[in-house]
């Protein structure tokens, strides 16, 4: 029997556990934004030149990447409660111990304990709101959980800078590992599966389950092995076109300053409040891109594929304006036609963590989430180092950005024509044509 069933006014708990998810991957973010932020410091302290520093901060994604799948797995098979425990305590404990760190070994260690921890929040996220929310809401509470990536690293800057300056940069990663782990003692308390949550009453079970096509988390049988997601084609789709996306997104996070400057000829004050300006655009992009593909799919009765492709394919073409933003003279131009590719970028991912839980077989989200970030951050990995190459090369940002633009384009190819119906994988002896093998 469900707790508080004598109620009739249906209860909002799957919107608190949805700020708990957005906080999760806010605090994500800080945490492992937290080493640029301080990187001048510890270069110094440690006695580590630039070089070094850039294997420090690669090191992050070489566990990151790794883990995705496991990580995912390991959350559809134990439940979210836990899986979601153990990453941001694992990822905290690992950027609270930062300060240990004495030498380039120590550090590249804990930047790989770290990625292991922090892979598994997006996986877990994902299959968290496909049991928490109906299918007319998914577009809403995945835009609303991964905007928490764009203001920790926002926020991460000047929250980080401050403490630097005033107690130090060892005691900056204390402070930020400690916030991870007052959140675990928040989400073990409060979180749990829908039908065994206690605050929640039986309308507001009803108007999640009566909404949903699949319903997660009755029960732990997953249909299949992770790797046998790989025979289908929406799958590979997916890969590709977050593989895209990421290729471009990973300009602003990591090149984005250094063109300002050394291209555009901005001071270091100027470039630090001329860097927030996309990543806000990103922000109001993504919320407004989870209302659209869930007004589309609810009110307009749209199919779930044209409600999902929608936002994938007009995101992306808008995300091609980073093409023609090294081309105009104009700083103002240029940085409005930045601010569009990056909330073009956004309005896409309001979509495309919609997904793993439109596509995935029962109980397999997670896995599927993990899957899909795990091919996305080759694009992470890969753009960064191909920009500077061309940089090095050419002398110049343009021809980055051009290669940027073509990625996105291919992106929006690749979810019109690649991705096919959406629709949950039907496993059976009998393979459905719109999830076609190959």
């Amino acid at each position: 029997m469900v707790p508080n069933e004598i109620h009739s006014k249906r209860t909002n708990v799957r919107w608190k556990i949805g700020i708990l998810m957005w906080l999760a991957i806010t605090i994500n973010y800080l945490d492992r934004a937290n080493l640029s932020a301080a990187s001048p410091d510890i270069m110094r302290d440690l006695h580590i030149n630039s070089a070094e520093m850039g294997i420090v901060m690669s090191a992050f994604f070489w566990s990151y990447m790794i883990f995705q799948i496991p990580s995912g797995w390991l959350a559809d098979k134990v439940g979210h409660r836990i899986s979601m425990s153990l990453a941001v305590a694992w990822w905290s404990i690992a950027t609270a111990i930062t300060g240990l760190a004495h030498g380039l070994a120590s550090l590249i260690g804990l930047r790989v304990l770290l990625g292991v921890g922090e892979a598994g929040a997006m996986p877990s996220n994902s299959g968290i709101a496909t049991r928490w929310f109906p299918d007319h809401e998914r577009g809403k509470i995945s835009a609303f959980y991964d905007t928490g990536s764009k203001v920790g690293t926002a926020i991460a800057m000047p929250l980080i800078v401050w403490i630097v300056s005033n107690f130090g940069w060892k005691f900056s990663f204390v402070i930020s590992g400690m916030i991870g782990l007052f959140w675990v003692i928040a989400w073990i308390w409060y979180y749990n599966d829908p039908e065994k949550q206690k605050y929640i009453n039986k309308e507001e079970l009803s108007y999640i389950r009566d909404g949903q096509k699949k319903k997660e988390g009755l029960t732990k049988e997953q249909p299949m092995k992770w790797y046998q997601l790989f025979k289908y084609r929406n799958v590979w789709a997916m890969c590709f076109g977050f593989f895209t996306l990421n290729y471009a997104i990973f300009f602003f996070i990591t090149w984005f300053p250094a063109y300002l400057v050394e291209e555009r000829g901005m001071a270091a004050m100027t470039m630090g409040f001329t860097a927030m300006i996309p990543p806000l655009a990103g922000i109001a992009g993504e919320m407004l891109g989870g209302w659209t593909t869930d007004y589309l799919y609810f009110k307009k009765q749209k199919s779930l594929t044209f409600s999902r492709k929608f936002n994938l394919v007009i995101g992306m073409l808008l995300a091609t304006s980073i093409l023609f933003a090294g081309i105009t003279q104009s700083i103002v131009v240029c940085i409005a036609l930045l601010s569009l590719s990056y909330a073009g970028l956004a309005f896409a991912a309001a979509a495309l963590w919609c997904l793993p839980g439109d596509v995935a077989p029962q109980n397999m989200t997670s896995t599927l989430g993990g899957v899909q970030n795990c091919a996305s951050n080759f694009g992470g990995i890969i753009g960064p180092i191909v920009t500077g190459f061309i940089i090095t090369a050419t002398g110049s940002f343009v021809p980055a950005l051009v290669v940027s633009g073509i990625a996105t384009l291919l992106g929006a190819l690749t979810y019109l024509f690649w991705l096919g119906k959406v629709e949950a994988i039907k496993v059976g002896p009998k393979v459905d044509t719109n999830n076609v093998h190959y």
